[in-house]
């Protein structure tokens, strides 16, 4: 079959493409920056191709295929601030005016568990968009699921920051709210399984996993898991607002993402009981065998996707390509040369920079910068890398993006995520046995200047030693 696959780049979509390309479809992926996908990781690429399109053009729907199967609908933006709902509203119709001229045979769409009688902001959104989608003259199968659980996923490494990171927790009283986390293995089993099968056509099912846990249960269970022992106070005073900032400063999540999953966590989301794991032979992993399952991928290395991958506001509407040119003109420039006696473990150290490695010098400096960007509601420093011996174009590395990546070429180049007034790019390069090291900064009017000149002396200190480790 023929497969359109949205929200290509997104946490799903990154897990449920290998599997369809598995099976054997000729799969199609709609992604807003073609430089951000790699089609070189999957294996089978003679059956994907890719096409950038932003959903949110009215015109986008030209660009895609008319011919297709079936059209996955990943698309969400629960990391986006302002009124994501109009957002969301605004994708989900320019989405129904193509799926109205195509060929589509079924429309599958992961959306939320909305069985509360009243729901937070999200999952209005989530129950918004499968009405929309539902209008469209082809069958629409809406998949509902609650917390899901696996490597990289938002709500995993959320609870994995908490449990590791603080031995006791003083936490709001929505610790004591319900919810039915579902695997991620499951959930990519779902959403293939109903494919193509009629019995599903015009349906919605809740899926979910064996166990109906509180917050606070989830959070004592992993800690069972991890055999860390932890005591968990709640408190009736921690306002959503506190509970967003508690969840902001102590993870690695952003600040609206956080205001988000506080309002959800606010609701119960059990699901309807339904035969629908029966009907395809789904076992369904219990909530402690999904996080074992986690650290296995974790410990391996073999984190296809994280919730991190998403890029955040400030990146929105800038392409890898356009950020690949770093400017050369009114821009300030910090360049270290070194010679190395041994390039392979010098590329081997700039590709393991960041994450549980840190930036081999001044580490604490670093950390204090991270901070500061918490502070001023930048990303962080918390955010790592999805894998420890590999960087791929779109990756997370504390609070930059990897922009180029190349062994090969023995090149890696940087984009600051962090909150600045400017831009800064940073890039090694192994060339003729000397390591070079540059950081760019394009300074945004007169704070931009005043901010470099403040920061240095401390850029001569952390760059200076940085380069003298990755050379050895």
């Amino acid at each position: 079959m023929r497969i359109l696959l949205t929200g290509a780049t997104g946490y799903i979509a990154q897990r449920l493409l290998p599997v369809l390309l598995e099976q054997g479809h000729q799969v199609v992926c709609v992604v807003r920056d073609l430089s951000r996908f790699d089609l070189g990781k999957f294996q089978h690429t003679d059956s994907l191709s890719a096409i950038e399109a932003d959903l949110l053009d009215k015109g986008a729907g030209q660009k895609l295929p008319a011919e297709i199967d079936i059209a996955f609908y990943l698309v969400h933006s629960m990391n986006v601030s302002g009124k994501f709902e109009s957002l969301e509203e605004e994708v989900a119709q320019n989405f129904v005016k193509y799926v109205n001229k195509s060929t589509i045979k079924q429309v599958i769409y992961l959306g939320g568990i909305t069985n509360a009688d009243i729901l937070s902001r999200h999952l209005n959104s989530r129950n918004n968009v499968e009405k929309i989608l539902s209008t469209a003259n082809k069958p629409l199968t809406t998949l509902r699921a609650g917390i899901i659980v696996g490597s990289g996923s938002s709500s995993f490494e959320i609870i994995r920051d908490l449990v590791e990171k603080l031995p006791v927790m003083i936490t709001p009283k929505w610790l004591k709210t319900r919810t039915q986390p579902i695997a991620v293995k499951n959930v990519i089993e779902f959403l293939t399984a109903v494919m193509s099968d009629e019995y599903c056509y015009g349906k919605s099912f809740d899926i979910y996993g064996p166990d109906i846990l509180t917050y606070k249960q989830m959070l004592l269970s992993f800690a069972e898991v991890r055999k860390l022992k932890r005591t968990i106070i709640t408190l009736p005073v921690m306002t959503p607002r506190l509970s967003s900032y508690w969840l902001y400063f102590v993870t690695s999540t952003s600040y609206t993402l956080a205001q988000n999953l506080v309002d959800s966590m606010k609701v119960d989301v059990v699901a309807r009981e339904n035969s629908l794991s029966q009907r395809y032979h789904i076992h369904l992993l219990s909530y402690k065998e999904a996080i074992s399952i986690a650290f296995d991928r974790i410990e391996q290395n073999l984190v296809l996707s994280t919730w991190k991958d998403a890029l955040g506001p400030a990146r929105e509407r800038l392409s890898n390509a356009k950020l690949i040119q770093v400017p050369k003109y009114g821009v300030f420039n910090d360049k270290k040369c070194r010679k190395t006696a041994n390039q392979e473990q010098a590329l081997e150290r700039i590709f393991s920079i960041g994450g549980f490695t840190g930036w081999y010098y001044a580490n604490w400096l670093w950390e204090f910068r991270g901070l500061l960007d918490k502070l001023f509601g930048g990303v962080g420093l918390k955010r790592g890398r999805k894998n420890q011996v590999q960087l791929n174009v779109g990756d997370p590395v504390d609070f930059w993006r990897v922009i180029y990546s190349s062994r090969k070429e023995r090149r890696l180049l940087l984009y600051a995520e962090m909150k600045l007034p400017g831009e800064a790019w940073l890039e090694f390069r192994i060339q003729d046995g000397m390591v070079r090291q540059t950081a760019t900064f394009r300074p945004h009017g007169l704070a931009g200047r005043l901010y470099w000149y403040a920061v240095l002396p401390f850029h001569y200190f952390i760059f200076n030693g940085m380069i003298k480790k990755i050379a050895g």
